[in-house]
């Protein structure tokens, strides 16, 4: 979950790494550092808190000089963040210098025969055990640094993506990656190497990522040399050109990532369904669904997993899924799911979702159901992802770079990649007349406008915001396509204001949390005139009696819970399977306005990070 940012060539170091670390910081920021080599000594600077921190402290201590250089940004797992256990890390010589992102499982082993050989630790991390084991290699092997990293991978367990360098052989950098991602960009003599591609977007569109157990030696005046990990076999770097602009990751006036990236929706949903949705002709086009349509429609069930934001995603598409094509579906935690022994055949299709691509549990799911047979589907934002290549076939959603740690573009261009591959099997299975799939396509095809009107909202929800900005708890309720939905919005609220909040089917209420209600508690409830209104409107009743506060997402027009409600937001009128569409729009900007008022950092709420990808 941490991010790496590395350079060798004719530029200074510096500025690129920090700026890339800066862009990365959605992955991780408990601590910081760099290292850059000047030509005659390696420039050490790291510290707790995040890249502005380790940029005032790096001016005043170090030399900023150096064309070769690596940058990390840390979620911490082995030893507290603090300076020392902050990344790059020197070995004992004080020549190499690594920075690592996953996790050395059997560290501790190591580090005990390290130790016995005379090395000496200064932290707690993992990734210190690493780079001496690597020194040891190279010194009682006698071999090169590219081999050394081999020789030392290969008794390891666990993942990484690493990059090191030596600073007797300033020429080159060593990179190496298992489970976490790792891209090499290549410009005119030069390199950069990135968790992702964001650090190095304006200086080349030319990349090469690493696939899982591949090791690159990156050396100036030298084309990439990629070797497999386990038995040195060659491999051949496919130069992919990038497709993301520098214009997207940049806030673009907006002030917070987040705030930028919910307004970005109906744009998001738009670009993910461009070129698939064909109303007018009556068409949806999947090459990834086309491709293998017999596997879904003689599947005997469909099984989901994902996390997070994603698993709720996974929960409307439970819904639509078995109303629109008749297949039974069950929505599993990816990170539980492995470890169930679950019961898959070849007859099952799973669908992974995942907006990075690189969710660790969730890759480890998708690995388990190919062992057992399955047809594996992802459905991802990041081209080239792990997951985009673990995967039989897939989807991307096309949101664009997502930087704000709680997801909500992704959200929405999740649901609308499986409401339109519900559609396209229940159009083969024939489980609706033409005139409805007709329907369906005309009025998905009209989402995009109305995540525009539901935006329109944002001045009413800031007004509400403030009224209970200083809550301690909240409750969200919800029925059919809705329940996740509240669950969705209460762990936006959780995420990025820290305000204790719990998503429950409407229904459920009186079996258990109605005990919390009384005139502190909000309770926002979605009470859309589509499926249960009247039941929901029953619900409302039941609050309003035990005096608790409710803010209502209603469709316009409604009548009957503005005479209950103590807020009421509208949205739009749509089917009732798109209505999450628009029902999630004024919670996450209702949770938005909270953090903010709360002065919490909403793109980099603690303890979080973007990219899980570790277990």
């Amino acid at each position: 979950m941490c991010g790496i940012v590395g350079y060798i060539g004719h530029r200074d170091a510096y500025p690129i790494i920090v700026k890339g670390l800066q862009r990365l910081e959605y992955r991780g920021y408990d601590s910081a550092g760099i290292a850059l080599y000047d030509g005659t000594s390696i420039n050490l600077s790291k510290t707790k808190g995040k890249v502005e921190d380790l940029k005032n402290k790096a001016k005043n201590t170090i030399s900023l000089a150096g064309h070769l250089g690596v940058g990390h940004t840390r979620w911490a797992t082995h030893g507290v963040p603090n300076d020392v256990n902050s990344h790059p890390h020197y070995s004992n010589s004080g020549d190499l210098v690594i920075i690592h992102n996953g996790i050395i499982e059997n560290y501790e082993s190591i580090k005990k025969e390290l130790t016995k050989r005379g090395y000496i630790f200064k932290s707690d991390t993992d990734t210190e055990v690493l780079v001496n084991l690597i020194e040891e290699v190279k010194k009682t092997e006698a071999v090169k640094l590219g081999q050394a990293v081999q020789i030392a991978l290969n008794q390891v367990v666990g993942a990484y993506a690493i990059a090191v360098f030596d600073k007797q052989k300033p020429d080159e950098i060593v990179v190496a990656k298992l489970g976490s991602p790792l891209a090499i960009g290549i410009g005119e003599n030069e390199f950069f190497i990135a968790s992702d591609a964001s650090p190095f977007i304006e200086f080349t569109n030319n990349a090469v990522y690493l696939e899982d157990q591949e090791m690159a030696i990156v050396r100036l005046g030298k084309e990439i040399k990629l070797r497999k990990i386990k038995d040195d076999a060659i491999a051949y770097p496919k130069i992919l050109e990038l497709q993301l602009n520098l214009e997207q990751i940049e806030k673009g006036g907006y002030d917070h990532f987040m705030l930028k990236e919910i307004y970005e929706q109906p744009h998001a949903i738009l670009d993910t369904y461009r070129g698939r949705l064909l109303a007018d002709q009556g068409i949806i086009r999947m090459a990834g669904i086309d491709q293998h349509l017999e596997k879904f429609v003689n599947a005997n069930r469909i099984i989901i997993v994902a996390c997070g934001t994603s698993w709720h995603a996974g929960l409307v598409a439970e819904y639509i899924f078995e109303d629109l094509a008749r297949v039974p579906v069950e929505v599993e935690y990816a990170s539980e799911f492995r470890y169930r022994n679950p019961i898959i055949t070849d007859k099952d299709v799973l669908i992974a979702i995942s907006q990075s691509g690189e969710t660790a549990d969730t890759l480890a799911a998708i690995k388990l159901a190919k062992e057992k047979g399955a047809f594996v589907f992802g459905v991802c934002n990041v081209v080239g992802s792990s997951i985009a290549r673990e995967t039989h076939a897939g989807a991307y959603t096309h949101a664009g770079p997502e930087i704000g740690v709680a997801s909500t573009k992704a959200f929405t261009t999740q649901i609308t990649i499986l409401t339109l591959m519900a559609l396209k099997l229940g159009k083969e299975k024939g489980e609706f007349s033409e005139s409805k799939f007709h329907e369906y396509l005309a009025e998905l095809e009209n989402i995009p406008a109305k995540v525009q009107i539901a935006l329109e909202s944002n001045p009413l929800i800031e007004i509400i915001a403030d009224v209970y900005k200083d809550s301690s708890n909240c409750l969200y309720l919800g029925r059919g396509y809705n329940f996740p939905v509240a669950l969705e919005g209460a762990l936006k609220l959780k995420e990025i204001s820290y305000i204790h909040a719990e998503g429950y089917p409407a229904a459920e209420m009186k079996h258990g949390p109605i005990a919390l209600i009384d005139e502190q508690m909000p309770v926002i409830v979605i009470a859309t005139n589509k499926g249960h209104y009247e039941k929901v409107v029953s619900n409302i009743q039941e609050i309003k009696s035990r005096k608790g506060k409710i803010i209502a997402i209603v469709t316009e027009g409604d009548e009957q819970v503005k005479e209950l409600a103590d807020h009421v937001v509208e949205i739009p009128e749509t089917i009732e399977s798109l209505t999450p569409l628009l029902t999630t729009i004024p919670l996450q900007l209702l949770s938005y306005h909270i953090a903010v008022m709360r002065n919490c950092n909403v793109d980099q709420p603690r303890n979080l990070a973007k990219s899980v990808t570790v277990e």
